[in-house]
């Protein structure tokens, strides 16, 4: 039996804020809308008695399913999956209003109704065409009108679930691909410091010259007095298990660097996943595995005239610039991000509006 001292789910979720996951303001906003339909609902109950209540009884259950699935007692990943099952519940108790809803009361609800529809519906669906010919003329609103408006208002719905759920799953994308790249920089890092003699990241500018004897330079160490005529006995004395590491952790903070220039141009977004996070952690694995290929490929003579570095600051230097360039590659990922993003709604990368005509009257012009 449960105990009255003892929290319910709905106070764990006010209580327990400092676990909660996703945007809070948006848990916040659904939480306000269900006690927003609720008090509608309990007005629809008082004007009209009886007759319809099991409209009423269903639609006070998506409300209540709407608060459980917001609670943290229902919490089971680290995700805000909870925030978009939430608007679900909420726009489905939203509908049920609307169908208990006279004609003359659907009329102040339907400039809300219009915008919903117009934001998920294209300018040529006929259900928004339906829509915004009933708005022109609300006097005149039937039985008939207002299951055309609830078929559009419910298709709208369904196009907003789809758009999240299409955000929803660029994002696990992303970040499974940025965790795959974390894994193999990571066994490259490994690899190098155990067999850092197999593929070493170090160079010999006396091998363009012909000198007698091969001096190495390596990203931790360059020793003069190792040089040998023996080229790989000078790699073996000159190379260090750290090298590889090096050279990562200095692609991967010119990666972060990149990353932090690219929030000049994002604008943030509504949406409850955080697309601009998951595309800066794709940006650091990738930014320690471009410096690595980088060298690797200057060292096997892939860029003319760059294969003589004849110093450890060069070839950090190097790595630099190849972990800053990763930005080539995920720039094409930023792009997608902004093409998912405006179709769901929410503001790109860009920070724009993603609306470029003006909406049309409600009314009739006279």
């Amino acid at each position: 039996m449960r105990n009255d001292s003892d929290p319910g789910p709905e106070e764990n979720a006010d209580t327990i804020s400092e676990t909660e996951h996703g945007p809070w303001e948006l848990r916040q906003v659904l939480l306000a809308r269900t006690n927003e339909l609720q008090a509608l609902l309990e007005d629809r109950c008082r004007t009209h008695g009886e007759d319809r209540k099991d409209l009423l009884e269903k639609a006070k259950g998506e409300l209540s399913s709407a608060r459980s699935v917001l609670s943290h007692a229902h919490r089971r990943k680290r995700s805000a999956s909870h925030i978009a099952v939430g608007q679900i519940h909420v726009d489905t108790a939203h509908n049920l209003l609307l169908r208990l809803s006279d004609p003359k009361e659907i009329v102040p609800m339907l400039p809300g109704v219009v915008a919903s529809v117009r934001e998920a519906l294209d300018a040529e669906d006929p259900r928004r065409i339906a829509v915004e010919r009933i708005s022109r003329a609300p006097e005149a609103i039937t039985a008939s009108a207002r299951e055309s408006l609830l078929d559009a208002v419910s298709v709208a719905r369904q196009v907003r679930i789809q758009k999240a759920l299409r955000v929803r799953s660029f994002v696990t994308i992303v970040r499974w691909v940025a965790g795959c790249l974390a894994i193999g920089a990571a066994a490259v890092a490994l690899l190098g410091w155990f067999f850092s003699d197999t593929v070493p990241l170090c160079f010999s500018p006396d091998r363009v010259s012909g000198a007698d004897a091969y001096h190495v330079v390596c990203p931790v160490r360059s020793d003069p007095d190792a040089a040998s005529k023996d080229l790989d006995v000078s790699l073996a004395a000159t190379t260090a298990p750290a090298d590889y590491v090096v050279v990562e952790f200095v692609g991967l903070v010119a990666a972060g660097i990149a990353a932090a220039a690219t929030i000049r141009r994002i604008g943030g977004t509504a949406e409850p996943y955080n697309v601009p996070f998951a595309l800066a952690l794709l940006k650091l694995p990738m930014g320690a595995l471009t410096a690595v290929l980088g060298l690797l490929l200057m060292r096997g003579g892939f860029v003319p005239g760059l294969t003589a570095l004849d110093s450890s600051a060069q070839i950090i230097s190097w790595a630099i610039i190849f972990g800053y360039s990763q930005q080539i590659f995920t720039r094409l990922v930023d792009t997608q991000a902004k093409n998912v993003l405006a179709s769901a709604g929410g503001s790109g990368a860009a920070g724009g509006s993603t609306s470029t005509r003006p909406p049309k009257p409600l009314t009739r012009p006279a």
